[in-house]
């Protein structure tokens, strides 16, 4: 009878220990899968970098940033200048980094505006989130801009646009240029050099391509197409068009709405109004059979949808 006893305790024990391992295995895989990784791939080469790696980097250092496009006050992060992380990477002929974000918003954002960092322009730094010290929550939402978040210093002298600061950053992957890899984003090789089309065609890529994409070009998922299945600007009137850019709540309002009114300092009208040209030379390309739809007008909803995302 001892001997049961004693057989029984081994095996009970045995059991146990095995239980503990399969909870701490279970435990560790679990943090492994929630530690929130930035991945980089440049070509063929992959970097990946977690929030600690981040912290530690001997580059990271604190700065301050004096216009925060996603909080809209001034912040201090802790960051890494971003050509410090591709260093040894093969950038040379690229000429779009693809920012993916956590929410489905992902900008196109040319190389650069980057690469220029080295040369007095504008600096592009990934800011780092701390879990000891979180950053504060965005206006409005239950969550920050982090764990990862690409800000920039002195944007004004490289032209870098609201839509450019990714936050809640996931990847960033070297990609062709949006208008090799979506034609029919293109205004056409046969418009004047100095057709306002063009300067709203640069609008589009940069402001609204990040949240919308464009009868099925475009990665963004923040929003919906605006180009299919059916163009936006054949429901909208142009009163209602001139209300939804400046306000859309103004319009129609829904409890996930996400876009907050333009600002008419960054955006007014006479800067705006070239976006109505873009789609007149790119109508044939887009619906060769629905020309009886206004292209021009609905471009320049389009852009102006996106000129003022929540990212």
């Amino acid at each position: 009878m001892e001997y049961f006893r004693t057989g029984c305790q081994a095996v009970g024990f045995k059991f146990l220990v095995a239980l503990l391992l399969v909870v701490v295995v279970s435990r560790v895989s679990s943090a492994q899968v929630d530690t929130p990784i930035l991945q980089i791939q440049i070509g063929a080469e992959k970097r990946q970098f977690s929030v600690g790696e981040l912290l530690t980097n001997p580059a990271m250092r604190p700065i301050k940033i004096a216009r925060d496009v996603a909080y809209r006050w001034p912040m201090q992060y802790q960051a890494v200048p971003l050509l410090d992380l591709l260093h040894g990477l093969p950038t040379a002929g690229i000429s779009t980094l693809e920012a993916r974000a956590k929410d489905g918003f992902v900008s196109e954002i040319p190389w650069n505006l980057v690469a220029r960092g080295e040369s007095g322009h504008a600096v592009a730094w990934i800011a780092i989130e701390d879990p000891h010290h979180p950053w504060p929550h965005l206006q409005g939402k239950p969550y920050s801009a982090g764990p990862f978040y690409l800000v920039w210093q002195n944007p004004e002298l490289s032209g870098v646009t609201s839509e450019q600061w990714p936050f809640a950053l996931m990847s960033l992957t070297s990609v062709p240029d949006p208008l090799h890899r979506w034609p029919q984003l293109s205004i056409g090789a046969s418009i004047p050099k100095d057709h306002p089309a063009w300067r709203g065609q640069a609008i589009y890529m940069s402001q609204c391509l990040p949240c919308h994409r464009l009868s099925g070009a475009g990665e963004g998922t923040l929003g919906p197409d605006l180009g299919q299945p059916m163009p936006a600007v054949a429901y909208f009137t142009d009163a209602g068009l001139k209300k939804l850019i400046r306000n859309p709540a103004a319009v129609r309002t829904w409890p996930q709405q996400q876009m907050p009114p333009a600002d008419p300092a960054n955006y007014p009208m006479q800067i705006l109004m070239p976006l109505l040209h873009i789609c007149e030379s790119s109508a044939d390309h887009l619906h060769p059979k629905r020309t009886e739809w206004s292209t021009g007008s609905s471009y320049f909803m389009w852009s102006n949808l996106c000129s003022s995302s929540p990212q």
